[in-house]
């Protein structure tokens, strides 16, 4: 006597609950994919194509109450913005902080700034710059 088998045959009655949820899963894990790289190129996009003004600091030169900062700043023809500066003391604790504005058609000026402390700074750090 043989027994019984409590398998179903094979092919004949589509796929099973789990293969089904499987083939749910994938699906669902590639549109999640698609969507988080489509929302990273997005950004990536703003960051780099949108960014009209950037900067850097050439040099600086320590004063008792000011640093004075020599920044280069390329921007498109036309465009205007504001780049933020800050100096901090030797114990690391900030003591000055401003924005410069830059506008007009030129696009690269090299002017040189002054920071204003509040006690002696020993750097200058360009924090970022901002199209208008």
């Amino acid at each position: 006597m043989s027994t019984a088998s409590t398998r179903l045959p094979e092919g004949r009655y589509g796929r099973s609950s789990d293969e089904r949820a499987d083939h749910k899963l994938k699906i669902a894990g590639v549109v999640l994919g698609a969507l988080l790289l489509a929302l990273m190129g997005y950004f990536a996009y703003h960051y780099v194509g949108q960014n009209k003004i950037s900067a850097e600091v050439i040099s600086f030169e320590q004063e008792k109450d000011s640093v004075k900062v020599h920044l280069e700043v390329r921007k498109d023809s036309g465009a205007s913005g504001y780049c933020t500066l800050r100096s901090q003391a030797e114990s690391g604790a900030e003591v000055g902080r401003a924005d410069f504005r830059f506008d007009g058609d030129a696009t690269r000026i090299d002017r040189v700034v002054t920071l204003r402390t509040t006690s002696p700074g020993t750097t200058a750090e360009l924090l970022g710059c901002h199209a208008d």
